[in-house]
């Protein structure tokens, strides 16, 4: 049986290649906009929930050398319930909102909190789907980016969504140069197509073994790729999988507590050879430990790290921008989640047997 998880995994590096077609075809538009705001001195706020939230605190690290350096990431959750911690008549706001379907309470609702306590407000949707609530509204304040319409995935879960408007996201942050960017997407869609390709035998071998638990860990904007990952194994198990993430110097100060004899590790090990001597070190002291089924370990680049079961190497080429280079470690997750779904007898593309979670938030009653 084919399931449409698995093909939006898959489809992956070529939606990249078309977001980028998407973003450079509308610069002047795209750069028109934002110069408005940021010379003005807008504090820029990265929104969503769940999948779409994690895609925020991936960037808030992975942004820090571009124009949006600074950005902040809250949650639409967050902002929702309580928009006076984070706003005031003071505060001038453009707020980045990443929504798969656009018409999730949370998302609608975040926009008008936001313009009800800021001071000044202007909005950029990165959105996938041109029938949700978010791609009709139209403000002289708003831009709307609207990605290929693949990318609305059918499934539960996230895939290819997540990682187009992480990367559309980091385009828009580089609009100055975006001919210049064309090399990287390229580079970056087809170093993750091969190691798909590559990978995804052993990915399954993997995900059949009888873990209960799973970690991820990743540094700086690795962290937020992790949350994100952690996310994916979890709701594709139907929380049968139970599933944590944690930055690798941070797991040390008690978190580490969640190894036992049925937990998988995954390491998201950092291109950047002064943050990764901190993770070899807490590496190698859990393999010395042992409180664990197995690893996987994801790299950019071939390195020495401590023995793993299985290592990941991604392939890209050394000082590949972060920005980037960040959503190509998500498809081990998305495929770890995929199979261990197979493995329990779930579908992939609505695991939850008993509606616990669906693929539009339902039931969230908006008090403003």
């Amino acid at each position: 049986m084919t399931f449409n998880t698995h093909k939006e995994i898959h489809q992956q590096p070529r939606v990249w290649r078309e977001t980028y077609q998407i973003i450079l075809s509308r610069k002047d538009e795209i750069k028109s906009f934002t110069d408005k705001y940021m010379n003005d001195g807008y504090q820029v706020v990265l929104t969503g929930a769940g999948s779409s939230a994690y895609i925020g605190n991936a960037l808030e690290c992975a942004l820090s050398e571009t124009r949006f350096r600074g950005a902040r990431s809250i949650p639409t959750t967050e902002i929702l319930s309580c928009p006076g911690i984070y706003f005031n008549a003071s505060s001038k706001v453009l707020l980045i909102s990443f929504a798969r379907s656009g018409d999730s309470p949370e998302s609608i609702g975040a926009v008008k909190a936001v313009e009800q306590t800021a001071g000044a407000t202007a909005h950029i949707f990165i959105t996938c789907n041109a029938e949700g609530e978010l791609a009709r509204t139209k403000r002289d304040n708003i831009l709307c980016v609207l990605l290929p319409p693949e990318t609305n995935d059918l499934s539960l879960a996230m895939t290819s969504s997540c990682t187009s408007m992480l990367l559309a996201c980091s385009m828009i942050s580089r609009i100055d140069e975006i001919e210049n960017q064309k090399g990287y997407i390229d580079t970056l869609s087809d170093c993750v197509q091969k190691a798909i390709e590559c990978y995804e035998p052993s990915l399954k071998e993997i995900a059949e073994k009888s873990f209960k638990r799973a970690v991820f860990l990743g540094s700086g904007a690795l962290k937020g790729i992790s949350e994100e990952s952690r996310l994916k194994l979890q709701e594709l198990s139907d929380g049968n999988i139970m599933c944590a993430f944690d930055s690798f110097l941070g797991f040390r100060h008690g978190p580490k507590a969640v190894i036992n004899k049925e937990t998988l590790i995954v390491y998201l090990v950092s291109p950047d050879p002064d943050v990764r001597r901190y993770e070899m070190d807490l590496m190698d002291t859990i393999r010395k430990q042992g409180r664990y089924i197995s690893t996987v370990t994801i790299c950019q680049q071939p390195t020495e790290c401590p023995e793993t079961e299985l290592m990941v190497d991604l392939k890209l080429p050394q000082g590949f921008p972060i920005i980037y280079g960040c959503v190509s470690y998500l498809f081990v997750a998305q495929l770890l989640g995929y199979y261990k779904s197979i493995a329990l007898g779930l579908s992939p593309d609505s695991p939850s047997a008993d509606g616990n979670i669906s693929r539009v938030v339902e039931g969230v009653k908006l008090y403003i």
